[in-house]
């Protein structure tokens, strides 16, 4: 054994990227369709703690919902981490990673559109669905 000389320190395994698939959607069709994705990936039997929905626009109506009952509740079902959770891009800082994350582009300025593109890619394991009209996106791009 050699003493001596520079430490090496393993290096940490590669992230593998999420792969990005694009559900052509308008600004008004997009929660449909992300809600749609959702009843779609349940149905292949990914777990509801897998999924994370974000929208750009206005909140998801599931969101909604459940901060009418207050934000402890709403952060608390998060936490518990067992269904599917909805987030509004602005508040995804407080969300971790989950291994599907559906992002419906639902309205929002163009410069939120673009945030929202690269910070949910980030919150992905596995995938990346993108519920928007495509030619917006490629020219957020």
């Amino acid at each position: 054994m050699r003493t001596g000389g520079p430490q090496r320190t393993p290096a940490a395994p590669a992230r593998t990227a999420a792969q990005i698939e694009l559900v052509t959607a308008t600004d008004a069709t997009a929660v449909d369709e992300a809600d749609e994705t959702v009843d779609k990936l349940l149905d292949e039997g990914t777990a509801p703690g897998d999924v994370l929905v974000v929208t750009t626009g206005e909140q998801h109506p599931w969101a909604q919902h459940e901060l009418s009952f207050g934000e402890d509740a709403y952060w608390r079902q998060l936490a518990d981490g067992e269904d599917v959770f909805c987030v509004h891009t602005s508040a995804l800082s407080r969300v971790g990673r989950r291994a599907v994350v559906v992002l419906a582009v639902n309205g929002g300025t163009d410069a939120q559109a673009a945030e929202a593109l690269p910070a949910a890619l980030a919150k992905a394991g596995r995938s990346l669905i993108v519920c928007g009209d495509p030619q917006r996106l490629r020219q957020l791009l």
